[in-house]
């Protein structure tokens, strides 16, 4: 590569410096980011580095530049926050300047897995770790493919580089700005990797609906041995990445896939980002098997040995790993699948009132995907066991530019369409609300949706099915490897007024929520909501 690295030119993007590093191997980044101090090498072979002031995203210092191409299509608001294309400019030529001055690491690469819906990208990093993740994220081109290599996106990655906010017109120092314009993603003051994989994919999240007629899903799939393609949806500690990854069941992709016009499944993405935080081998053997050498961990502990303390939060609950696709044994190449046959939407409900799994019909389904729901456990330190709802439109909020009902539609009459089986599986508690009831045991979940994808609950009826009397979502009374008195969550509390009061509660946060949506949303999806009213 050293002889594209001499030849490569960046000054179409401003860039002077002859300090630039070109299409490095995972393995020279690795070398250089210990030579520089920047990261440690842990027993299992995997760099560790710490990625500073932020070690998750920052929603409110991301922007997206409000012009020709976003002005009326773009949903504005707290999630997609507008900036000015002058402010843009200005601020570009700052931080192009401060790179000028640096040694850089550049790459050429791509996501979306299917040929027809390809975007090339170009990514300039200030540190040499920055863009190992980027090797390890996005899809990786071959020589012959890098000859002629035409970047249609470019990421400009600084983290040491610090905004000035009056000057500037970001909120803070910080900030990760998309332009559809000029299609950059500037992303500055933040040495949080994820900002990179979801600069491109709220970018994609935009491109595919608006230009390619093709579903953007955060979400993750895998394939059975007959082709049968399922895709999990859910929020950060729902399950996604633990589910998906089925020994039976070849893997996919672990976060963000397109569904096109042609009834196709594509990964965006050449790798995984999965949360380490009480990673173990028995409970996650494939994750666990995929951190070694060309895996980038990102603020763990370790002891002098290098050996990482999964356990250790001291730096952040956020602890993670990225590493190429290929890193996990049994995965679909390329990372593309047919039409969906099941669809899960997965939930850690901390109230312990919906079911374990449950069947929705096309109007729930649409008005679950808009919802996004899970719940977030109070610190038990403080001695407060109260869950709170959390609510994430498409199960992706922070990322969606378009208004979360122009995925739904699309999410809908895709499912109509393609004849796909919906199930709400509840991931989270049992017997009561988080403190009082259990989690729910993997291994439960796993049988449930195994037989979900076996066939094994059966048609839609009342014999096989109870319909819940607050949600109307209909709940199998029986499943292989599933105790019956687990399948229904009312019967595993031990008080059935306190189990309506709670399921009320939480029926009334979903219609609170759903009220920002009702004006855009039509009737089928407003009818998909919980059926009874609380007291």
């Amino acid at each position: 590569m050293d002889k594209i690295a001499k030849t490569i030119s960046l000054i179409k993007y401003g860039i002077t410096s002859e300090n630039v590093h070109y299409q490095l191997s995972p393995d020279d980044l690795h070398k250089l980011t210990l030579e520089k101090g920047m990261g440690k090498e842990a027993s299992s072979g995997a760099l560790a580095v710490n990625t500073g002031e932020f070690t998750g995203r920052s929603p409110m210092d991301r922007f997206i530049v409000k012009d020709e191409i976003t002005d009326e299509k773009v949903w504005w608001g707290n999630v997609n926050i507008p900036f000015e294309p002058a402010a843009f400019d200005a601020l570009y030529d700052k931080v192009i300047n401060y790179l000028n001055e640096k040694e850089i690491y550049v790459r050429d690469s791509y996501a979306c897995a299917d040929e027809d819906y390809k975007l090339n990208i170009r990514v300039i990093n200030e540190y040499p770790w920055s863009n190992m993740f980027a090797s390890n994220m996005f899809l990786r081109p071959t020589e012959k493919e890098l000859v002629n290599f035409d970047p249609e996106w470019t990421v400009v990655n600084a983290p040491g580089f610090m905004a000035d906010a009056e000057v500037d017109g970001t909120r803070q120092h910080n900030f990760a700005i998309l332009n559809f314009t000029r299609k950059i993603a500037l992303i500055g003051g933040t040495g949080y990797t994820g900002e990179i994989k979801k600069g491109i994919f709220s970018a994609l999240n935009f491109i595919l609906p608006v230009y390619k007629n093709t579903l953007p899903m955060h979400c993750s799939s895998n394939v059975g041995k007959d082709g049968d393609t399922a895709i999990f949806f859910g929020l950060s500690g729902t399950g996604k990445t633990t589910l998906s990854a089925d020994p039976n069941r070849k893997l996919i992709g672990d976060d963000e896939h397109g569904w096109t016009k042609e009834n196709t499944i594509f990964n965006f993405e050449g790798g995984c980002y999965a949360k380490v935080i009480n990673l173990s081998a028995e409970n996650e053997p494939e994750i666990f098997g995929a951190i070694k050498k060309g895996a980038l961990l990102e603020n763990v502990v370790m002891n002098a040995e290098g050996v990482v303390d999964f356990e250790d939060i001291s730096i952040t609950q956020n602890t993670r790993v990225s590493y190429p696709i290929d890193h996990i044994e049994n995965i679909q190449v390329p990372s593309i699948g047919k039409n969906p046959k099941n669809i899960f939407f997965l939930t850690a409900d901390a109230f312990g009132v919906l079911p374990p799994i449950s069947k929705l019909t096309p109007s729930q389904a649409a008005y679950h995907f808009i919802s996004g729901y899970t719940a977030k456990v109070a610190g038990t330190e403080a001695g407060v066991v109260e869950p709170t709802p959390n609510f994430s439109a498409c199960f992706g909020a922070p990322f969606m530019p378009l208004h979360p009902t122009e995925y739904a539609e699309m999410l809908s009459k895709k499912m109509k369409d393609a004849g796909v089986n919906v199930w709400l599986v509840n991931t989270g508690w049992t017997g009561g609300p988080y403190g009082i009831g259990t989690r729910m045991k993997l291994k439960y979940t796993r049988a449930m949706i195994t037989a979900a994808l076996n066939g094994d609950l059966g048609l839609y009826s009342y014999d096989k099915y109870h319909i819940h009397s607050v949600f109307g979502v209909a709940q199998p009374r029986e499943c292989p490897g599933v105790p019956t008195e687990v399948l229904s969550p009312r019967t595993t509390w031990d008080d059935d007024q306190k189990y309506y009061t709670t399921a009320f509660k939480l029926a009334n946060a979903f219609r609170e929520n759903f009220k920002k949506f009702e004006s855009y949303a039509n009737e089928e999806i407003r009818r998909g909501g919980p059926q009874r009213y609380g007291f």
